[in-house]
């Protein structure tokens, strides 16, 4: 589900029929249906949904429950949850809006924009890598994604993750291959607080989540901040393989990868923009034009914008088993976004 592209869109070919739902005015079907049906894989613990048509909510759904074993009630279908590498559509977002400022170039390099990385030796060969390398996660900079402890709750810096990227073993030539690096996101991060002055947070804030009306969504900086409000409880296993509260996982393990909490009304609000300063590409058989995941331990964050940039779904699904072991869920979903959104196909 991962792309090469600034922006993390996951394009799917939806291949399967789904069952017919009832369509709302906007030709949305019925979504409450919908998220009942997925809520019935075994890997679930709750699943919520919510519909949007030129910006108006026109659908929503719940099914499942908050806590595991049923427990805890229904999620509210506008709560917050952890949006994953939607942060990275962000992060991207800000360096394509420092770009357009003239401020930086897709050519600059790492080095020359982050003398600190080559200074302490944070980053091997930073003299060769682009900011475009970055972006499309050719750079080479080997992953720290998954080398941190999920539940040690100490407090790691941006550098501090670089630190541990810097331990592992470098695989590839800059602008060589495709090989997924949050560390690369992390270091775009870097450049974005270098560039504009301004925290992370407080640059998305200024320049996405205020103009676009995103008033749910932060991106939290402490280690045991959590997810505000009512919201659903996935669970992951630690690592003496016992299944955890996911929740109470370490907030700044992700950062400008993966760190944001926002809802389905402020991620739709984001990719219509993202629609908007790029035409979708309509893949074959379905109206889709966007799809965006953001997956991370204990959750599921999709996204889906039809073609014309008019209709969105978006779906957070919470996990009682890795997100690895998810077997068929994914295409469940896929075929879930087709029948909601493209019903007359």
């Amino acid at each position: 589900m991962k792309r090469t592209t600034a922006a993390l869109a996951c394009a799917a070919l939806l291949t399967h029929p789904a069952p017919a739902a009832a369509a709302t005015p906007s030709g949305i079907g019925d979504v409450q249906r919908a998220m009942e049906e997925l809520a019935k894989d075994a890997g679930v613990v709750g699943v919520i949904s919510e519909a949007f048509h030129d910006g108006r909510r026109v659908g929503r759904g719940s099914a499942g429950s908050r806590l595991i074993g049923g427990k805890g009630g229904r999620i509210p279908s506008d709560s917050r949850y952890r949006g994953w590498s939607h942060t990275k559509g962000m992060t991207s977002a800000v360096i394509a809006q420092l770009v357009e400022e003239g401020k930086l170039s897709p050519d600059d390099k790492l080095g020359d924009l982050l003398p600190v990385v080559v200074e302490k030796d944070l980053v091997e060969r930073a003299g060769e890598i682009t900011v475009d390398h970055l972006l499309k996660h050719t750079s080479g900079v080997p992953d720290y994604g998954g080398k941190l402890d999920l539940f040690d709750l100490t407090y790691h810096s941006p550098m501090d993750l670089l630190k541990v990227s810097r331990g592992l073993e470098r695989e590839q030539e800059p602008g060589e291959r495709f090989s997924y690096s949050s560390t690369g996101y992390v270091l775009l991060g870097l450049i974005i607080e270098k560039e504009t002055g301004d925290s992370l947070g407080a640059a998305f804030a200024r320049r996405l989540w205020k103009p676009l009306g995103m008033t749910s969504t932060y991106l939290p900086t402490r280690p045991t901040q959590r997810i505000k409000g009512p919201h659903g409880h996935g669970y992951y296993p630690d690592d003496k393989g016992r299944l955890r509260d996911a929740d109470r996982q370490n907030a700044t393990n992700q950062w400008a990868a993966g760190g944001v909490v926002s809802t389905a009304k402020d991620l739709a609000a984001f990719w219509r923009y993202q629609a908007g300063k790029r035409p979708p590409k309509e893949q074959p058989g379905t109206c889709i034009g966007i799809a965006a995941l953001g997956s991370g331990p204990g959750s599921l964050a999709y996204l889906f914008t039809t073609e014309d940039g008019r209709s969105q779904l978006g779906v957070n699904i919470t996990l009682k088993v890795p997100n690895t072991s998810t077997g068929d869920l994914p295409d469940k979903v896929l075929e879930t976004a087709e029948s909601l959104l493209c019903p007359a196909q």
